[in-house]
């Protein structure tokens, strides 16, 4: 793949992903069928692919996979609570909650593993603050605001996904690992929505099957084939435009128009997701030992 190629791959790749607030808002199933039937269609999808995808790292050890269960439980949240504000609020507020990530994993960070935090970071962590005020419809705990809660909870749960990956999926194939991620929300929410298969709309099958085809194991992949050519920073500045194009469909299928206040907070939380996602990582702290 050429770093041409790279580029539009990725751009395709973060199109995908920013189109998941659009096909469950169109799906009329409750966000734990959605969340399910995702991940389903996500595992025949990441099957395929790693058949046909020369593995580019590992295969995980069992201990590794139990990380790995613990993450999927993690994006399994992170899809129930984005999809349950798409219901509430709507595509575009529910985005730019989830947008608000950046901010958690620079905290999360730092108290994790121990990394300093640097001015900048909290700059930019007040400035996703800002944001959020900007967006958020009206300060109670009803309709839209709940909608933001949940899609600020949803990038909450993200950042812990990333950070919990970063520890456990280093050197492992990332299909592979994402496939195992899958499995895991299978199988927890199985027992809640084997009952409620047989009644989900034959509409909703489309909309579960290009989730989880095309916004979870194209997407995915083309991610990992873009790594491969692409520095990793250019793929998560690239990856921080996702909510610009969850945004923008919505606008355009649902007339979701945004008021020129929440245009200015997505804007802050967009810029804050970009500058965040350009910073180099800090050393990690030093921890004297004890005397």
């Amino acid at each position: 793949m050429t770093p041409r190629n790279a580029l539009l791959a990725i751009h395709l790749g973060a199109l995908m992903f920013g189109l998941s607030g659009v096909l469950g808002k169109l799906a009329e199933s409750s966000a734990l069928i959605i969340t399910f039937g995702r991940a389903l269609f996500a595992v025949l999808a990441l099957l395929i692919v790693a058949r046909l995808l020369r593995p580019s790292g590992a295969s995980p050890d069992w201990r590794q996979r139990a990380g790995l269960a613990l993450g999927g439980l993690l994006l399994g949240a992170h899809w129930l609570t984005f999809f349950i504000a798409v219901k509430i609020a709507g595509v575009g507020i529910a985005t730019m909650g989830f947008a608000s990530f950046p901010a958690f994993t620079v905290l999360l960070e730092g108290l994790l593993f121990r990394e300093r935090t640097r001015p900048v970071e909290f700059a930019m962590v007040g400035l996703v603050c800002a944001g959020l005020l900007l967006v958020a419809p009206a300060f109670d705990l009803s309709g839209p605001t709940a909608g933001l809660l949940y899609g600020v909870l949803s990038g909450l749960l993200f950042a812990l996904l990333s950070l919990l990956n970063r520890a456990v999926t280093r050197g492992l194939d990332p299909v592979r690992s994402a496939l195992w991620q899958n499995l895991a929300i299978l199988a927890a929410l199985l027992p809640f929505s084997w009952s409620a298969i047989p009644a989900i709309p034959a509409q909703d099958w489309l909309w579960l099957a290009l989730l989880g085809v095309l916004c979870t194991g194209l997407a995915h992949s083309l991610f990992v084939a873009s790594l491969r050519v692409l520095k990793a920073r250019t793929t998560s500045v690239i990856f921080a435009l996702e909510p610009v194009y969850g945004i923008a469909f919505a606008w355009w299928l649902f007339n979701e128009q945004p008021t020129l206040r929440m245009l200015l907070g997505g804007a802050l939380i967009i810029i804050a997701s970009v500058v965040t996602s350009r910073l180099k990582s800090p050393p990690s702290m030093t921890v004297k030992p004890a005397s």
